[in-house]
């Protein structure tokens, strides 16, 4: 059958998803391939002290992203998308979407990246026994209720971003268990809130006197390949303002990025790894044990079907050398040069690798935001050199890419040195790879070890949606028991794709090593430049 039949007799999966600054929407054939997809950029707003997108933008974005994929498939195949097999929607994990039971959204959108919840996190993490971090949904519901914010009584549902649109195009308030494992800590044996901790929260908050027990707050839990409704009419009128895609459609649970992050890259086993660079960056590890003990730079998720993992997160990645790049291509057009995007960012990425191990004495600080890791609630970008350094081009780019990992290392340090983590493979996806053997090798200079892109990797997290849906449809007639998402990836949509594999070598590890005592010793510098920019 070829894709436009595939495409008019609905045998097709639709994965969308929110990311940071850009919303993408991609379509898959029946054995997971691409064959269209759109797309919308969009940027959190800072309003009032608090990072967020406001229902309009995200409403808006969903269906230009949405119409910008009906375009792609017409162009190509003629054809009007009127349904598909399954569709799937995911988001950035955490934040705090807080609702009424008239369906109200209580208080704008706290996303991910604020860092105002240090108290709630604290006091959690202390309480429960188990690392509760600042982004997390629960710290955002604990620090409203501590700040005796008066909007909590009136709390009758709390979610996520994907969980919230799942809801409002399904009817549905559920989630996918690892974008679930971002709001609330989860029993990997019961693949569900941990009940004890539950228990434990209920006691703490039971003086406030709501009419609310945490767990009738939360959105219900399942994992991949459950069903989690189908598309109303009113959700298909939402989704497609045009009118033409039809209600029905079974909807897999909706999933965090982290979760889709794992599925694009085939690292939902235990032993696997990846590790995600855009404008933030989080590594992941399923582990085979608990952690020893509680760190708070390691928050412990889990995969789309309930499998512990370890996950190193951090605020900050790409966001400046995004700026950077913005300043070279003023220069660029101010000595009359029009310069290409993504020559722009090949040439500065692959000047890196000729830049000395070390970074030739230059220093700095990715920080737009705070950065929970190093114990940063703000952040100013830094860049700072000794008078002896050497100062060029390849030692400046080489530098800012080191920034964008030097904070995971830190944790990765902790979760693979100190606590003795095995991974086997460890994947990397996301814009920070998108240049050919440059973030591989640096990620591999910050690991110590091996670093392997597949080409599906550049899909990233949309796609790694759509697979989840076709997983649903896949399951038709089988049992989750008898066909994991494992064997669903390894057979279905990875069979025979290895990928590239880079391994640093003894210098660059070396090198980056040596870097590291030059960030840890200058920890200092961004110390005060929050202090004194104000």
């Amino acid at each position: 059958m070829g894709t436009k039949e595939l495409i008019e007799e609905g045998k097709t999966a639709l994965g969308i998803e929110f990311g940071s600054t850009r919303i993408k929407a991609v379509l898959v054939d029946d054995k997971g391939a691409p064959i269209a997809q759109g797309g919308f950029g969009w940027e959190n707003q800072y309003v009032d002290g608090i990072w967020t997108y406001s229902l309009d933008m995200i409403w808006n974005g969903l269906q230009d992203a949405y119409a910008d994929l009906l375009k792609d498939v017409q162009e190509k195949y003629g054809v009007v998308i009127k349904t598909v097999g399954a569709i799937g929607f995911s988001a950035m994990m955490h934040g705090y979407m807080a609702f009424n039971k008239e369906g109200e959204l209580l208080v704008p959108f706290r996303t991910w990246r604020n860092t105002i919840t240090e108290e709630a996190a604290a006091q959690l993490t202390s309480e429960l026994g188990f690392n509760i971090p600042q982004r997390w949904s629960i710290a955002h519901l604990h620090q409203a209720i501590l700040n005796k914010e008066e909007h909590v009584k009136d709390i009758t549902f709390f979610t996520t971003l994907a969980g919230y649109i799942h809801w409002q195009l399904s009817g549905q308030k559920v989630l996918g268990v690892g974008d679930a494992s971002g709001m609330f800590p989860i029993d990997s044996r019961t693949r569900d809130y941990n009940k004890d901790y539950i228990s434990k929260y209920d006691s703490i908050i039971s003086g406030y006197g709501f009419p609310w027990k945490l767990e009738d707050i939360l959105p219900k839990v399942l994992v991949a390949g459950e069903n989690a409704g189908t598309l109303t009419k009113e959700g298909a009128k939402k989704l497609d303002v045009s009118g033409n895609l039809q209600a029905g459609i079974p909807m897999c649970p909706p999933e965090g990025d982290a979760g889709t992050g794992m599925v694009a890259t085939n690292s939902v086993a235990v032993r696997t790894g990846n590790v995600s660079a855009g404008t933030s960056i989080f590594a992941m590890v399923v582990m085979e044990k608990a952690l020893s003990k509680v760190h708070e730079e390691i928050d412990v998720v889990t995969t789309p079907v309930g499998d512990d993992v370890a996950m190193v997160h951090c605020n900050n990645c790409t966001s400046d050398i995004n700026a950077w790049a913005k300043i070279f291509r003023e220069y660029s057009a101010a000595m009359g040069i029009e310069v290409d995007t993504d020559k722009l960012y090949t040439t500065l990425f692959k000047a890196a690798l000729e830049g000395a191990p070390d970074c030739g004495g230059l220093a700095g600080f990715n920080y737009f935001s705070g950065e929970p890791v190093t114990g940063f609630d703000e952040g100013r970008p830094v860049f700072v050199r000794n008078v002896n350094a050497d100062f060029s081009f390849a030692n400046f780019m080489r530098l800012h890419l080191y920034s964008a990992v030097s904070t995971l290392k830190v944790g990765l340090d902790i979760l693979l040195k100190d606590e003795g983590v095995n991974v086997d493979k460890l994947y990397g996806h996301g814009g920070f790879f998108k240049t050919k053997e440059v973030g591989q090798r640096i990620m591999s200079a910050a690991t110590g070890g091996p670093i392997t892109v597949m080409e599906t990797a550049g899909e990233g997290g949309a796609w790694g949606m759509a697979v989840l849906a076709l997983y649903l449809m896949s399951l038709q007639g089988k049992d989750l028991a008898d066909y994991t998402l494992s064997d669903f990836l390894n057979k279905e949509v990875f069979a025979g794709e290895e990928g590239t594999t880079i391994t640093a070598d003894a210098a660059e590890i070396e090198g980056f090593d040596k870097f590291m005592e030059t960030f840890n010793a200058t920890v200092p510098i961004e110390r005060a430049a929050v202090e004194c920019m104000k």
